[in-house]
């Protein structure tokens, strides 16, 4: 930010796009993060990484944690608290945003990208909007309820579904890495989503929740998987990041939201 709230070096929110891993860009977030910065109250971080084009499982994930690394690498210079970053995604974004919080503990998954691999990679908060949480059940579902696995996203990242890369779909969900050292989470997800089904949402949360992690999901009631784009989705994606890195005291309302209409198509 150009004018700071405070003097004492700032929390960071790093801001992880989406794209099914195959496309996208760090500037997609560059508008949420002018917002997070304008407020004073954070320093704003978008973080672009590998696509599948140019490179398979696990770049993607090696390439954020490096730029989790550069940030603590930076933090006295910049005048920021390197023990307060949060991560915060959207589908893509949501999957290695969630794996950055589990995985912390993983030497597997750190990569050894740039000069800063003496640095630690772990955050301390998770935005998790509609994110893919566990490879090894599809990602989409037909109407019979029967998993559907041909999914290009998931074969351009891994190789190959989770049937034909299983230890490859292991590694890459978050789920297999939760610990009782995890970030606080919380999760965004629409009932309705047939990209990233609800029931990714549902067993992070689980999955934390026995770890005795702090965990909370919130439905958006008969929401795609673009219902996460709900402004209440910020705002509460915000007071909970408030409350864990900055010690702002609030009762977060995990009330399920109800998605909102899709805009009209144009002809």
């Amino acid at each position: 930010p150009k004018k700071r709230n405070s003097e004492k070096p700032l929390p960071i929110i790093a801001l992880i796009h989406g794209g099914g891993w195959v496309n996208g860009d760090r500037l997609g977030y560059a508008a949420q993060a002018i917002q997070l910065a304008r407020t004073g109250d954070y320093a704003a971080v978008t973080v672009g990484y590998r696509l599948t084009k140019e490179a398979r499982w696990p770049a993607q994930v090696h390439d954020c944690k490096a730029a989790i690394r550069w940030i603590r690498a930076h933090a006295k210079q910049l005048n920021l608290d390197p023990d307060k970053i949060a991560v915060w995604g959207s589908s893509a974004g949501g999957h290695l945003s969630s794996l950055l919080g589990t995985s912390g503990d993983v030497k597997e998954l750190e990569g050894d990208l740039g000069p800063n691999t003496s640095f630690s990679s772990r955050v301390q908060c998770v935005v998790n909007l509609c994110g893919p949480e566990d490879f090894t059940q599809a990602l989409m579902f037909d109407k019979e309820g029967k998993p559907i696995w041909k999914d290009d996203a998931v074969s351009g990242l891994l190789g190959g579904n989770a049937q034909e890369k299983p230890a490859e779909a292991k590694a890459a969900s978050p789920v297999t890495h939760v610990s009782k050292d995890d970030p606080p989470f919380i999760t965004f997800h629409g009932t309705k989503d047939q990209r990233v089904a609800f029931l990714h949402a549902l067993m992070i949360h689980e999955a934390l929740g026995k770890a005795g992690v702090t965990s909370a999901v919130i439905p958006i009631t008969d929401g795609g998987h673009s219902s996460v784009n709900h402004p209440e989705v910020k705002i509460r994606g915000q007071q909970f990041t408030d409350k864990v890195l900055r010690g702002i005291e609030s009762t977060i309302d995990t009330s399920p939201l109800q998605a909102q209409p899709e805009p009209p198509k144009t002809k």
